[in-house]
């Protein structure tokens, strides 16, 4: 049962809370990383899932490549399907079990990503040139620990 919160207890001010002004730059980060990939034709899943199967190196299973991301073998299909339609992936049988499909990015998949990942970094540019190069690592280190002890594995893709 939760612990009851006595009457007078203080109420902690909103812009107290260090998940306040983290949810306030990430909100705004994503959001324009929406935008600028919106405009270039893509969306942030399809980024995720194409940088997934770069990774792969080749050929990847639709099923490895929804762990990689953190989605639902459901959600998964529906952006592979978006990719098929945009001709940068293609689905093959895998060669080691016909009942198995593989992703392999097509030659118009493999120019994109490259643009693609130029828009992160001019992204993560603007919003964090504020900070010098040492604050810029000490800001990844803190999320990263923070990510690691909260056993945190799920790419935002929203």
């Amino acid at each position: 049962m939760p612990k009851r919160i006595p009457k007078d207890a203080p109420v902690s001010e909103l812009r107290s809370h260090t998940g306040y002004w983290l949810r306030l730059v990430s909100n705004q980060v994503s959001k324009a990383f929406a935008a600028q990939l919106d405009q270039m034709g893509s969306s942030v899943a399809e980024w995720v899932v194409l940088r997934e199967i770069y990774a792969a190196g080749g050929s990847v299973a639709p099923s490895v490549v929804a762990d990689l991301a953190g989605l639902t073998r459901g959600a998964v299909t529906k952006v592979i399907d978006r990719l098929l339609a945009k001709s940068l992936v293609t689905r093959r049988e895998s060669i080691s079990d016909r009942r198995y499909q593989d992703l392999c990015l097509t030659d118009k998949g493999k120019a994109v990503v490259p643009q693609l990942a130029t828009a992160a970094d001019r992204n993560d540019a603007a919003f964090f040139e504020a900070l010098s190069p040492s604050e810029r690592m000490a800001l990844l280190g803190l999320m990263k620990k923070l990510a690691k002890f909260h056993a945190m594995t799920t790419i935002p893709v929203d």
